[in-house]
């Protein structure tokens, strides 16, 4: 299990913009599950959608984006501190596809597998679930990079 402090260990992300609170089960090179809880009290729901609101797509993709970043980090051999001087640049976002609306009160659960990695480039596969239910899903490429 990874915590939301140790994940501020590996991720350059602050609020508002960290969207995942902890990863509950990793394999490096293979796997990572982790998790959002989604509340009302996130800046996004003031302009989308007064009286009725949804978690907007763009920020689920981000916090794929976000879980993979853990995950290839993870994944390579390298100190906390060479770490801490690289950073994720996702390259594309392919397939994204949102099946179901995610609202405050959802735990947003991602599930990332690695599809292929070669040195610096990772090609990951996302999805989202809430309650086992599929809520989006993409396929992501990421170039790990120097600060």
């Amino acid at each position: 299990m990874i915590d939301v402090v140790q994940i501020q260990k590996i991720l350059p992300h602050r609020y508002p913009f960290l969207l995942i609170d902890r990863v509950t089960d990793i394999v490096p090179n293979i796997s990572l599950i982790g998790f959002k809880n989604i509340t009302i009290g996130e800046q996004i729901f003031q302009g989308h959608f007064p009286g009725h609101p949804i978690y907007p797509g763009v920020m689920i993709l981000e916090g794929m984006a976000q879980a993979g970043g853990i995950l290839a980090f993870q994944s390579m051999d390298m100190t906390e501190e060479e770490a801490a001087n690289k950073v994720v640049y996702f390259m594309s976002i392919d397939g994204a596809k949102f099946r179901a609306p995610v609202r405050p009160g959802d735990r947003l659960e991602y599930r990332m597998n690695v599809v292929k990695n070669k040195g610096a480039i990772w090609v990951l596969s996302g999805k989202a679930y809430v309650d086992d239910t599929l809520v989006s899903e993409a396929e992501l490429k990421a170039m790990i990079v120097d600060k």
